[in-house]
């Protein structure tokens, strides 16, 4: 969004107004939460998670319907992952579904701006395989700062070796949802999540996501190069193996806390 309210003064409102959305997953709000609740209005049910520093980054989700519970932060209790990860789940037809909004550190490489990435990319990496655990119906949506492959960005070559599509990175994605150069990409391989918009787009340059940034940003953050695409959506394919739980301490009062596990056993959607 690059600041809600800068958004709402370019048309945000009426995009959303006229799509027919339940979910809304938002990134870069760089706001209070009492500014976004005033912009989107009483029939919104949201829930927010802001940045440490004052104006950057904050992610958010706005729903129809109430959230049974959320939960922030990701990787290592010492890595400041706030306004960058935020977990919501939600009651649909008798099952739950987690939502995620991410905003993944768009990096630099050789940087210290990197280092944090590769531990945003190393917290999500651990974190996937739980949330898709047991064939829990989840999606992460976000800006993702990374090209996984060379159909999702113009000029691959050229950018090969600058952050948004470092070999180390995409790397990350070949883990999430397989190696698109051996069998059973995007069909169950890496953690099991499946990119949603490759999986409905198929095998072309592309696709754009549609909101209502992608058509501005032609241009990925230090990559230097106009793109057809970042990764669009990840859901999970299938469930992982039970494995113990761990609990953490809570990150703040009620209903927020740091992790959130769970060993309910639920069918598997497809």
């Amino acid at each position: 969004m690059n600041g809600v309210r800068a958004a709402y003064r370019k048309g945000m409102g009426a995009w959303v107004a006229s799509r027919d959305v339940d979910i809304l997953a938002l990134q870069e709000v760089r706001a209070e939460t009492d500014d976004l609740t005033a912009l989107l209005g009483d029939e919104w049910d949201v829930v927010h998670d802001a940045a440490t520093a004052k104006g950057r980054a904050g992610v958010a989700i706005a729903s129809r319907h109430k959230a049974t519970i959320h939960r922030i932060a990701l990787g290592a209790d010492d890595f400041d992952s706030a306004g960058r990860w935020l977990e919501a789940d939600y009651e649909v037809d008798g099952q739950v579904i987690t939502v995620v909004s991410a905003y993944v550190h768009s990096g630099q490489d050789g940087t210290p701006k990197q280092r944090e990435k590769y531990k945003f990319l190393d917290g999500m990496a651990e974190r996937l395989p739980e949330i898709g655990r047991d064939g829990r119906l989840a999606v992460v949506l976000g800006d993702l700062n990374v090209g996984h492959r060379t159909l999702d960005i113009r000029n691959w070559k050229g950018n090969a070796k600058k952050a948004g599509f470092l070999p180390k990175e995409r790397k990350y994605f070949d883990r999430f949802v397989g190696n698109p150069e051996k069998p059973g990409y995007n069909a169950g391989a890496g953690f099991g999540w499946v990119d949603v918009g490759r999986r409905f787009a198929g095998e072309v340059d592309g696709p754009t996501p549609g909101t209502p940034g992608a058509a501005r940003r032609s241009t990925p953050t230090r990559a230097g190069a106009s793109t057809t695409s970042w990764p669009p959506p990840l859901s999970p394919r299938r469930p992982s193996r039970i494995r113990s739980t761990r609990h953490r301490p809570t990150r703040s009062a009620g209903r927020t806390t740091r992790r959130s596990w769970s060993t309910t056993r639920s069918r598997v959607f497809p």
